[in-house]
């Protein structure tokens, strides 16, 4: 064992006395988390290409505008390491079910205060810096959110169910794009564009409270994991986690990153990109646009419990060397169904989500699987907020840039590089390791 073993006291009373989280509690307080969390995220990404570049940046012309807006929304891929070290610190020091608490805290203050600041035409330059302080505060309690929601449901799972329960908090992404689109389509129903632009787009970041409210209640309810309970009982902490992962697991870490390269490299280009790209584009109306995201959030979650069901029979590591096979095939398709109108953008949809649904059901507990109980919080976190840099921060905007500039043609290269990059780390990568 390492010398940055902590020294506890061999008398220290264990956090956990009370009886073991039941495997409901377990899955609920994981996917509720990861709901919120990811709709406070992806809310901000559908106002980033509907009303953010006419608030907040309104002095430039719309491309120049949009690639703004959009540059405001990487800055939380940014922050999301950072948010990996320090709440992953704090989960595998203090525990699983406190640092999360603490989590959803920090990304639930910072969507609400977007929904409170005043415009560009209000305030000034101080409007998009504000913004983009607020887009980083998302950033940092996301970065520490999903690794200990993931850690939640693999630690409390019974022997060979692993992927099965990694994959709840996985379903929080595709319910959190539906419930954000959703939100926005609703407005878009109800009240004019003027009306949308002057209030209606702050109610979806103010009403978040109302879920946090709700995720806040759910996560006091649950005890600590057995595997970090273990580790407190048996003196296992380490001091400084960051340390250990960076001395001992730098290959998982670079591994695990481009592992998961792909999986977020489709997911934005088939949400923010494909939103932007639907509207300002192909013209398509933008409650059309919408209505074709919430059917991909649909497909998207339908196919992540089938990932789970596949993994349990065929194993984890086999299911992903597939699904990344076919989204390098799906990449040669994709100029072709991006341009040839909008019954072929829906065609894409399905194709896309279905994917992204496959890959992302098993991409938590393939980052979880190599890091040991007292490094694994941030082993996770960091390896998913790392690909997060790589494969979707700027995502979007690479895409905008090479489909101006150089046509459709390469965004596929882009999807297809991302693939074959992420294939060659998972066959890297041994059997223990995804």
């Amino acid at each position: 064992m390492s010398d940055t073993v902590s020294t506890l006291s061999p008398t220290a009373e264990p956090l956990n006395k009370g009886p073991l989280n039941s495997p409901a509690r377990v899955l609920l307080a994981s996917l509720v988390g990861t709901t919120i969390e990811f709709f406070d995220f992806y809310v901000y990404a559908t106002a980033a290409v509907l009303v953010f570049p006419t608030l907040f940046f309104p002095n430039t012309d719309p491309t120049t505008a949009l690639l703004a807006s959009f540059a405001t929304f990487s800055i939380a891929f940014f922050a999301r390491p950072l948010g990996a070290v320090v709440f992953g610190h704090f989960g595998d020091r203090v525990g699983r079910k406190t640092t999360l608490v603490a989590a959803l805290l920090t990304m639930g203050i910072s969507t609400v205060i977007i929904g409170l600041l005043p415009s560009y035409d209000q305030i000034g330059v101080i409007a998009p810096l504000l913004l983009a302080l607020c887009r980083f505060g998302q950033g940092f309690g996301l970065g520490g959110e999903w690794g200990g929601a993931v850690l939640l449901a693999t630690e409390n799972a019974p022997e060979g169910k692993r992927s099965w329960y990694g994959m709840f908090p996985q379903l929080g992404a595709p319910v959190g794009l539906f419930l954000s689109s959703g939100a926005f389509w609703l407005l878009l129903h109800l009240m004019t564009q003027e009306q949308l632009l002057s209030w209606g787009w702050r109610i979806p970041f103010v009403a978040s409270i109302v879920l946090i409210a709700v995720g806040l209640w759910v996560r006091l309810s649950i005890t600590e994991t057995p595997a970090f309970q273990k580790a407190i009982d048996k003196h296992e902490r380490v001091e400084v986690p960051v340390m250990e992962l960076f001395r001992h697991h730098k290959r998982s870490l670079v591994l695990g990153t481009f592992v998961a390269l792909a999986t977020f490299v489709l997911f934005y280009i088939g949400s923010a990109y494909l939103l932007s790209y639907n509207v300002k584009v192909l013209k398509i109306p933008f409650l059309d646009a919408l209505e074709i995201q919430i059917v991909g959030s649909v497909l998207f979650g339908i196919f992540i419990p089938i990932a789970g069901k596949l993994a349990e029979r065929f194993g984890r590591r086999e299911v992903l060397i597939a699904t990344t096979v076919l989204i390098g095939v799906f990449s040669f398709f994709l100029p072709g169904l991006m341009t040839s109108g909008e019954s072929s953008i829906f065609v894409f949809v399905v194709f896309a989500m279905a994917l992204m649904g496959m890959t992302y059901g098993l991409i938590g507990t393939a980052l979880a699987a190599p890091f040991p109980t007292n490094v694994r919080y941030t082993g996770s976190s960091i390896t998913f907020n790392f690909a997060g840099i790589f494969g979707a921060s700027l995502a979007p905007y690479i895409a905008t840039w090479l489909q101006t500039n150089y046509g459709m043609t390469y965004v596929g290269y882009y999807l297809g590089v991302a693939a074959l990059i992420t294939l060659a780390c998972i066959l890297l990568s041994g059997k223990d390791e995804v």
